[in-house]
């Protein structure tokens, strides 16, 4: 049983990388057998094609950033200062990127959007549902702060944290097509502009 799980690690380990590198199209079942270290005839015993493989690699990666994000905006800080927390957690991952491959490499969701989203259905609604569940996770924060008087009382909390969400994803794309990590550091200014939040020094040290 040890050994069948480690296959099925391994598999799903070399597919997130290769698709984060190459995308999804580019690959086939060969290479990613080859790059996992286990014969072909184990990927088929854990998944029934290449697409079922691709919703596992997202379901994973969600668990992973998922447990990631409750961490960062549910802790005892300051509302603002755990959004914070949360856009420079995500701008490390993409400075992480690029000192391992010398590359950012992008947000594995954002980028099977961009890939995928028109030609396979499914992958469509899995990336969907998880995007609304980071906007749930950061809309709770944002009423949080508006509650305290943090953000404005004018403000949709629904619509400020889908607005956060895309701005993430827009600037981690650009952070990605510059190879520049440091196209995330916008992320907290706007974000206090988005919350009609003031910018007291205390919650914004070090940086303009």
């Amino acid at each position: 049983m040890g050994r069948t799980s480690d296959a099925r690690n391994k598999i799903l380990a070399a597919a997130a990388a290769l698709i984060e590198q190459r995308g999804y199209w580019a690959l086939g079942v060969a290479e990613i057998c080859a790059a996992a270290g286990v014969p072909k005839g184990s990927f088929y015993y854990f998944f029934e094609s290449k697409q079922a493989l691709a919703l596992a690699v997202i379901d994973e990666h969600w668990e992973t950033q998922r447990r990631q994000w409750e961490a960062l905006l549910g802790s005892d800080r300051d509302p603002l200062q755990r959004l914070r927390d949360l856009f420079e957690a995500t701008e490390e991952v993409q400075r992480a990127s690029r000192r391992k491959a010398g590359l950012v490499a992008g947000c594995l969701f954002g980028n099977l959007a961009l890939e995928l989203s028109n030609q396979v259905e499914e992958v469509r609604l899995r990336l969907q549902e998880i995007f609304e569940a980071q906007i749930d996770l950061i809309e709770r924060v944002v009423a949080e702060a508006q509650a305290q008087g943090l953000a404005a009382a004018s403000i949709d909390t629904r619509e400020a944290a889908r607005s956060i969400v895309a701005q993430i994803e827009g600037l981690v794309l650009l952070a990605k097509l510059l190879n520049d990590p440091a196209q995330l550091e916008s992320l907290w200014r706007n974000c206090l502009d988005l919350l009609q939040a003031p910018r007291p020094a205390a919650l914004d040290p070090g940086r303009p």
